[in-house]
């Protein structure tokens, strides 16, 4: 499989949802590009993905997310950022530094990420558009107890593409996959839960919690050519939880 459709750069490119994508995308046929902080871990990752190169560091660090788009390569034409917190306190436990730390991950960094590289993509995709994929939390738009920090932060990154979305088109598609909950390594102090796990599937239309799958195909499809009329659009991979009450 070459990646002829072009390169993709994937920020937490070894999490669960990161991994998902990156086999969409090649199964798509998309090169890709993985970073992340862990470089052991990224090259186990990239072991297993033919075309696929990396990059180490911080999405804190500016000068990392010019050298992740630098090291991407010019035929870039996506870029997923998979970078996130699941930091669940009631309002009392909460401390301004968890809130500042979860918006500058969630909202900022991926702010950061799309200026950093949003000059390269309009080289890269040519006279196609490039695909752009954020994520936030179903938690965002309905009111979860405990969510305030996370709520908080993705609410911003929702509000976030749709500016992009306008000022960066026609080149530049920019749209938003917001979850429920996933069982991913982030999620593992909720889902090993096995009581707890239930309970909260049992909240679903669907009756499961998602899976890493369910996310990265949602997002390959989204950064691909195949949704060249889709932008400016929050879509909830969630169960049927924000929309749908099955009991009661």
């Amino acid at each position: 499989m070459r990646g002829s459709r072009g390169r993709v750069l994937i920020y937490g490119g070894t999490g669960g949802i990161g991994q998902a994508t990156a086999r969409a995308l090649r199964r798509r046929g998309y090169a890709l590009h993985l970073a992340a902080r862990d470089a052991g871990r990224l090259e186990g990752v990239a072991a297993e993905l033919s075309e696929t190169t990396t990059s180490a560091g911080d999405v804190a660090d500016p000068d990392f997310l010019l050298r992740a788009t630098r090291e991407a390569g010019a035929d870039l034409v996506g870029l997923v950022y998979a970078v996130g917190t699941i930091n669940l306190r009631p309002l009392a436990r909460l401390t301004r530094d968890d809130a500042e730390a979860d918006f500058r991950l969630n909202a900022l960094g991926a702010f950061s990420a799309v200026q950093a590289a949003a000059d390269a993509l309009r080289v890269g995709a040519g006279e196609a558009s490039a695909g752009v994929v954020l994520f936030s939390t179903v938690a965002a738009r309905q009111g979860f107890p405990a969510h305030a920090s996370v709520a908080m932060a993705k609410g911003a990154v929702e509000g976030l593409a749709l500016s992009l979305a306008a000022e960066l088109s026609p080149r530049i598609r920019v749209n938003v996959v917001a979850p429920s909950l996933t069982r991913t390594p982030l999620a593992a102090a909720i889902t090993a839960n096995a009581t707890l796990a239930q309970g909260i599937a049992g909240m679903h239309a669907l009756q499961r919690l998602g899976e890493p799958d369910d996310i990265g195909r949602l997002a390959a499809f989204l950064v691909s050519d195949e949704a060249a009329w889709i932008t400016g659009q929050i879509i909830g991979a969630d169960g049927g939880r924000s929309t749908l009450r099955t009991k009661g």
